[in-house]
């Protein structure tokens, strides 16, 4: 199967061949006919599979037909929906006059204005800027046909379902609606009932599961010589590498000790303004730059087919981030590779992290994890001691009440106890 075979309009397909897409992947393969056929979808698709063209291709297929219609894409950051803007751009280059707004916080409010002032045919949105748009009644939602939600687990993670709710309010109820994410735990099949109608349910590879053509791999270590392994690491290999570090003020230190060290190396992280992000983001897909040091909040939105190597310096704190990380390599059937730092606080996380995605060849040497509800005995003969201890008590002042009582029933009748009851 080729996308010569597939109906499309000749822009798409000039598009297509000038960025070198020639077959489909399998997400693209399995969905691309349903979403022509106006279907609603649940994809479920590990990152780097190809779900950004599987759900633009035939976005900009409907638009081109129905020329007064408009697209949607929700996203959770901004690094994502600029991505997906981009390949937007990429794909509707043939299209004269096809405009896209890429409406995402940490940037110029007024511009946005301007660009959804002209109309778009396609908005790129986080939720909580579209949301501001929408109380400032700046952008009109009434011709969307076609709504996509990306990476809806996390989108849910952080919180964005009252946004997606307020967001929907302001949408037709006729529309096409299809929601992608990489992992399905309940709560987005719950997400997927309350937006989709009689969805056709997609899912690629092994459900929730890292994509088998990266090399996992794991490295037993102290916490404090973490940074003294990563130099090593570093040195080892060659081509580019994201390092993914649990905090902002860890990965800024991180950043400043491999500069140091002469690495041509920088950092993104929530603290970062737009531009400074979108700086970085651009010279690593360069070459300008062959490290970056990140925070989950580049996990989902990073597009760069060159990465060779991920390292988690710090174990995420969501099991489901470890997928999402690792994807940014062997991105469309490329292959890459995977360590991760794992210290003695990080055993239980690991575990389950190599439970749950059935990770080969990783297992812990030292474990020292102790189970849940760990008692020591001591601590069981120390409650029975206090309890007996409160029973003697308790049997000693019944004694002593009881004496008290029989001593009172015996005094002479002659002989009146003072009340303690005054009369009023």
């Amino acid at each position: 199967m080729s996308f010569e075979s597939i109906e499309l309009r000749p822009e798409i397909k000039q598009a297509l061949a000038e960025m070198n897409f020639r077959e489909p992947t399998e997400t693209q393969s399995k969905t691309l006919s349903l979403s022509l056929n106006k279907t609603d979808l649940l994809v479920c698709a590990p990152t780097g599979s190809g779900k950004t063209a599987a759900f633009a291709i035939p976005m900009i297929e409907s638009i081109l037909n129905s020329p007064n219609s408009q697209g949607l894409v929700l996203a959770p950051t901004r690094e994502l929906a600029t991505q997906i803007k981009q390949v937007i751009t990429q794909l509707t280059q043939f299209c004269p006059d096809f405009k896209i707004a890429n409406i995402v916080g940490g940037a110029d409010i007024r511009r946005q204005m301007n660009a959804l002032a002209k109309n778009p045919q396609i908005i790129v949105a986080t939720p909580g800027r579209l949301i501001d748009h929408i109380k400032r009644k700046t952008v009109q939602l009434a011709k969307v046909k076609n709504l996509i939600l990306d990476e809806g687990d996390r989108m849910l993670d952080m919180g964005f379902l009252p946004q997606l709710e307020q967001i929907a309010k302001q949408l037709p109820k006729k529309k096409q609606t299809s929601l992608y994410t990489a992992t399905l735990p309940m709560k987005v099949v719950h997400l997927a009932n309350n937006f989709l109608v009689k969805p056709e349910q997609v899912t690629v590879g092994q459900r929730s599961m890292p994509v088998s053509s990266v090399k996992q791999s794991i490295l037993e270590i102290e916490s404090k010589k973490k940074y003294d392994a990563i130099i090593d690491e570093l040195n080892a290999r060659s081509g580019s590498v994201i390092i993914f570090v649990k905090t902002k003020k860890r990965t800024d230190f991180l950043f400043k000790s491999l500069k140091s060290y002469g690495f041509k190396v920088s950092a993104v992280h929530g603290d970062k303004t737009q531009g400074q992000r979108n700086k970085a983001i651009k010279q690593f897909r360069e070459g300008d730059i062959r490290i970056l040091c990140a925070t989950d909040v580049a996990a989902r939105g990073l597009d760069v087919p060159t990465v060779e190597h991920v390292i988690n310096f710090d174990l995420p704190m969501q099991t489901e981030d470890y997928v999402h990380r690792i994807g940014r390599t062997a991105r469309n059937g490329s292959k890459g590779e995977a360590i991760s730092f794992v210290s003695q606080e990080d055993q239980r996380i690991w575990v389950a992290i190599a439970k749950k995605y059935q990770i080969p060849g990783v297992q812990l040497k030292n474990v020292n994890i102790k189970a849940p509800g760990f008692k020591k005995k001591n601590a069981f003969k120390k409650k029975n001691s206090k309890k007996k201890f409160r029973v003697s008590n308790s049997k000693t002042e019944h004694q002593m009440k009881k004496k008290k009582r029989n001593s009172i029933k015996n005094a002479p009748k002659n002989k009146k106890r003072k009340s303690s009851f005054k009369r009023r």
